[in-house]
């Protein structure tokens, strides 16, 4: 049994959710990749994760639903990785449940820390 953290990664656009994959694993996580947000949502409730990094705009059901979803029944970490980077999208995003919200482009040391520190506000909640 791995002791590694597991991070789902949300994301339909292959070369994205692959890029932010080899950089988590160089750093020792353990990942998922799902591009559907319909199947995502199955996955967060049904699986175990530490943190989901997720997008807003996926096929089948949008990120912002699949927060609000979640947050009914779970308080996994979730950090909103998206290109919708309108103010409002943010406080919406934050005050349904998103621990985060990160704007893409973005740059995978600021990524890593968020991460970091959203974890580790994890293990004293």
């Amino acid at each position: 049994m791995s002791d590694k953290r597991k991070i789902l990664i949300v994301e339909d656009e292959a070369r994205i959710a692959r890029f932010v994959q080899l950089e988590l694993r160089h750093e020792g996580f353990d990942t998922s990749i799902e591009g559907n947000g319909r199947v995502a949502l199955d996955k967060i409730l049904n699986e175990k994760f530490d943190l989901v990094l997720l997008d807003v705009m996926l096929p089948e059901l949008d990120g912002m639903q699949i927060c609000q979803a979640v947050r009914r029944t779970s308080n996994v970490p979730i950090i909103m990785l998206t290109a919708k980077d309108e103010i409002s999208d943010k406080v919406n995003g934050l005050d349904i449940g998103a621990n985060d919200y990160m704007t893409k482009p973005f740059a995978m040391p600021e990524l890593l820390a968020r991460i970091r520190a959203t974890l580790r506000d994890s293990i004293h909640n």
